[in-house]
């Protein structure tokens, strides 16, 4: 298809001119010029994607050599998705990261590779939903990974920054290995990287281990416990509109590549699906939990990422067991439920990310305990954060309330099944899922009331004010694409039967009738909801008219006989999660700095209190890896001792054991 080739070089040529009129232009028209070439871009990757949500599929091939071949570039309805959601993430990131880095005006270094390095990164996202070659699809990752790791790391100076953005780089090169490994292993049994050879691979042979290798490389990324350790670490240190972007889209592209395999196995769907659904189930417990404790409210946001890829990959789970059961109801209603909520994430979570991105640039921390009653300065970014908040929860009238009750609906139908084991995992399931949303409006009703309820608890540098217009447009044009979600769920999931339709068009046909259905329900539910939130602003706007004409008395409130002078006597984001973290202490592992007062200590001197928590893979696991691994190399050290006369002697015994070698003819 000519349009689609000659689209795509144009996108990529006006990305390159603008890369380098970034780095001539005035500091004050960076931003802009970026994001002038990320809407362009995006308006013209979309124009190709609409088409292919509805079956008119886009591809054409180029030619590159007699390595790699002809590589194909398509457009099918699940590469159109996922474009689409991509595009419009970056559109609000762009838009949002120009008023958030106007404190940086004079780093003009800084700034101009991090625009240059934002729309490669966008470019690099499209690149990897539209290549059909493993060798070309493996460039485009490695270029995603690399821009997104600059792009974290733009708070260079700091070490911890640095050694976040190395974490994340390692983890995806690991994650980048299996990837390569699984790639190799079918070019070695049908000679062809393309993806076409997965039809061929998987049909003829066993699919659990290949597919196995896949979910691992693309589970990095995505988050699924225990590739997920990345994510608590990168999230706080980027830039918040990166956090956006990288939370929004980047791990869904471990979503898309999950999905990618999925569309080509042929057998074992049943197996797969049990260890799919068990992974994530335990991926958004674990996720949640820790997400309750911390006190770091972008680390916090970065552990309910990993929650939402557990309730993403349950859907996954369940549409794979209803292709095993032969139930296209139940197929359509996991996949499509997984492929809705992936959208519907990406939507609230940047809203959560750029709300707190405004608190951060006002405040200057991300320690929620030492703030409070934010709502009073920053009333705009609130109300935004609340209904980010009541999203994420997944409670109408709100769009993630839809996405999981079509997976609900999905676990439900699944209970029909006649096999006792599988009607035990989805029990569990469920119960599982009821939880994660029963924590997660834990955890967002402590992050809301600690931050913006209550008095500040500790003086902050320079008084917080509402952030300027632009960080808060792209918010607002996110909330009404929330609730478009909410109220119009047919015109996404009419879209999404399609793109399943196509994916297993020999399986499973059209989409059942039923499946329509549940957006209808789901879309009443948020109407009537609205409608008595509505009725509620009513009333309180009626008792506020009539309260407003008596005059107000006001006096201290009853404090068991002594009101407190100490703001930091309020109520507290750890304790409102300390019974939690007690409970649950064997996988949420606290680390005190805390002498204990003696027996005979009468009179204790001064104390003080420290405690932070620590991520249970990361603790037992990586880095007593690391310990291990730097204890045995300690060992060596003496090798790079500094002396001359060592490097000397290296040298002159290597040319001796070549010579030697060659003369036994043992090397040639």
């Amino acid at each position: 298809m000519i349009e689609f080739g000659l689209t795509m070089n144009i996108t990529l040529g006006i990305s390159l001119l603008t890369m380098l009129a970034i780095v001539y232009v005035p500091i004050k028209y960076k931003a802009n010029l970026a994001a002038f070439t990320i809407v362009i871009n995006a308006i013209l990757t979309s124009w190709l994607t609409f088409p292919a949500l509805y079956g008119n599929i886009a591809e054409f091939s180029l030619y590159a050599g007699a390595l790699m071949g002809n590589i194909p570039f398509r457009i099918d309805g699940l590469s159109a998705w996922f474009i689409l959601i991509i595009n419009f993430t970056t559109i609000t990131g762009v838009i949002y990261g120009g008023g958030y880095l106007k404190a940086y005006t004079a780093s003009h270094s800084k700034l101009n590779l991090h625009w240059i390095l934002f729309i490669l990164f966008q470019l690099s996202m499209i690149w990897v939903c539209i290549l059909q070659h493993g060798l070309a699809f493996l460039i485009a990752w490695e270029v995603m990974s690399l821009s997104s790791m600059l792009l974290v790391i733009f708070d260079h100076q700091n070490p911890r920054t640095i050694k976040a953005g190395l974490n994340y780089l390692v983890q995806m090169h690991i994650s980048v290995v299996f990837l390569t490994v699984g790639f190799i292993w079918v070019y070695a049994q049908t000679g062809s990287f393309g993806f076409d050879a997965f039809h061929t691979y998987f049909g003829n042979h066993s699919n659990i281990w290949l597919f196995l290798i896949f979910f691992t490389g693309f589970g990095f990324k995505a988050g699924f416990i225990p590739f997920h350790s990345w994510l608590p670490h990168a999230h706080p240190a980027a830039p918040s509109h990166i956090s956006g972007v990288m939370s929004g889209v980047i791990v869904k592209l471990g979503i898309y590549g999950i999905i990618r395999i999925i569309s080509f196995v042929k057998y074992d769907f049943l197996l797969l699906g049990e260890i799919v659904v068990s992974v994530a189930v335990l991926t958004g417990l674990y996720g949640i939990l820790n997400a309750a404790i911390h006190r770091d409210f972008k680390k916090m946001l970065a552990y309910c990422t990993i929650e939402n890829i557990g309730i993403i990959g349950i859907g996954i789970g369940i549409g794979m067991m209803g292709i095993g059961n032969g139930s296209p109801l139940l197929y359509y209603l996991g996949f499509g439920g997984a492929l809705l909520h992936v959208l519907n994430h990406s939507l609230f979570k940047s809203l959560l990310f750029y709300s707190a991105g405004s608190v951060y640039q006002q405040t200057h921390t991300r320690d929620m305990e030492k703030l409070g009653g934010l709502i009073r300065y920053m009333p705009k970014t609130a109300a935004i954060f609340l209904i980010g908040a009541i999203a994420i929860g997944g409670m109408p009238p709100f769009n993630g309330f839809v996405s999981e009750f079509i997976i609900y609906s999905g676990l439900l139908e699944g209970m029909k099944s006649s096999s006792l084991s599988q009607l035990s995992l989805i029990i569990l399931t469920f119960a599982g899922l009821s939880l994660i949303g029963g924590i997660s409006i834990l955890t967002f009703t402590k992050t809301f009331a600690t931050i913006f309820l209550g008095n500040e608890r500790e003086k902050l540098p320079h008084p917080p004010h509402e952030v300027e217009s632009r960080m808060l447009w792209p918010q607002y044009i996110i909330i009404a694409a929330m609730l478009t979600v909410a109220f119009f769920p047919q015109f996404y999931l009419n879209a999404i039967s399609n793109i399943l339709s196509s994916m297993f068009a020999s399986q499973q046909g059209f989409a059942p009738p039923d499946f329509m259905h549940y957006s209808g329900i789901a879309a009443n539910i948020s109407i009537y909801a609205a409608v008595f939130m509505g009725l509620i602003a009513i009333s309180w706007s009626i008792r506020s008219y009539i309260v407003r004409r008596n005059t107000d008395a006001v006096q201290p409130s009853w404090g068991c006989g002594y009101t407190g002078n100490s703001l930091k006597m309020q109520y507290t984001g750890k304790s409102f999660s300390k019974p939690l973290g007690k409970i649950l202490n064997f996988l949420l592992i606290e680390k005190k700095q805390y002498s204990e007062l003696k027996q005979a200590e009468i009179f204790p001197a001064k104390r003080n209190y420290a405690s932070s928590y620590h991520d249970f893979f990361e603790h037992f696991f990586i880095n007593s890896f690391i310990r291990k691994l730097l204890y045995i190399t300690n060992y060596f050290k003496f090798i790079q001792n500094g002396r001359i006369q060592s490097y000397v002697i290296y040298g002159i015994v290597f040319i001796i054991a070549i010579f030697v070698l060659t003369a036994l003819n043992i090397i040639q």
